[in-house]
């Protein structure tokens, strides 16, 4: 059995990547791809969605991550609060955080618009992102600092619009402040707006150029730890809408306003009334 150790992510050589990255595409071809259009779904107390696809895929990549990195912990979406909470307070090397079905609602539904997201956090930072979508095979990563790439090649830049009004806005309605988003739809500042629902995959849209700014008021810890880590490694820009642009990757759900380009996130914050920290 192939296994690595704490502090090789680091250092982590080409071929150790690609083994966990292969075994991830493996495990999402096989445990949401076969299921896809074929599971029903019941609603948990919190009031989202789970389906068979969603727990097949956390326990299988729980065990190809005790596999490889028997050393890490593991968090996934499908636990209770409480051993997220364990896993959260737990010491040790490091943490995966796993959501195993970003956009179960589309799942259900027919849409093939879901991903896995997969980041390690050691000493509360993310030093390794994945999102999978595999409906169009296309694999989002990032290693810190190393910048983001796409099915292996680096993401490609594209030219913004020159102003907010001629954007793409990625906005969810349902979860921002009632004031802002009766604002929002009233006078919408931007040239169109979507809602696609799925957190991880829209962050690497935005990466990849596929809309222009993007607004979210109460996501998890396993909807954005790996997104919006390949977002930032893309050059991207963020803060919450109480304007800190690095909150704790902690339980606690937090709010995201963000853009690829610099100037449209300072417009974009500066429409929205954030006023922008620096780190």
């Amino acid at each position: 059995m192939i296994q690595y150790r704490p502090g090789e992510f680091q250092r982590m050589e080409q071929d150790a990547l690609e083994e966990l990255l292969r075994r991830l595409r493996r495990a999402a071809d096989e445990e949401l791809m076969t299921r896809f259009n074929r599971v029903g779904a019941r609603v948990k107390t919190d009031g989202s969605m789970v389906t068979e696809a969603d727990l097949a895929m956390q326990g299988r990549m729980q065990c190809e991550l005790a596999g490889l990195f028997p050393d890490y912990g593991f968090l996934g979406e499908e636990m209770d609060p409480g051993q997220r909470q364990s896993q959260m307070d737990r010491k040790g090397a490091g943490l995966w955080v796993l959501d195993p079905l970003d956009g179960t609602s589309n799942y259900v539904a027919g849409i093939p618009y879901f991903a896995v997201s997969l980041a390690l956090v050691i000493d509360r930072r993310v030093v390794l992102a994945v999102v999978y979508d595999p409906s169009r095979q296309e694999l989002f990563h990032a290693l810190a600092g190393q910048g983001a790439l796409l099915n292996g090649a680096p993401l490609a830049r594209h030219e913004a619009p020159d102003a907010l009004r001629k954007v793409i806005a990625v906005v969810d309605y349902k979860r921002l402040p009632a004031e802002l988003a009766r604002r929002l739809a009233a006078t919408p500042p931007y040239g169109s707006q979507r809602s696609f629902g799925s957190v991880a995959l829209d962050f690497c849209w935005i990466a990849a150029g596929r809309g222009h700014v993007y607004l979210h008021g109460r996501h998890n810890l396993w909807d954005y730890a790996a997104g919006l880590t390949i977002l930032h490694e893309a050059g991207g820009y963020s803060s919450n809408l109480e304007g800190c642009q690095e909150p704790a990757l902690d339980l606690q759900p937090r709010s995201t306003a963000a853009a690829l380009d610099a100037a449209l996130f300072a417009e974009w914050c500066s429409w929205l009334g954030i006023t922008v920290r620096q780190a």
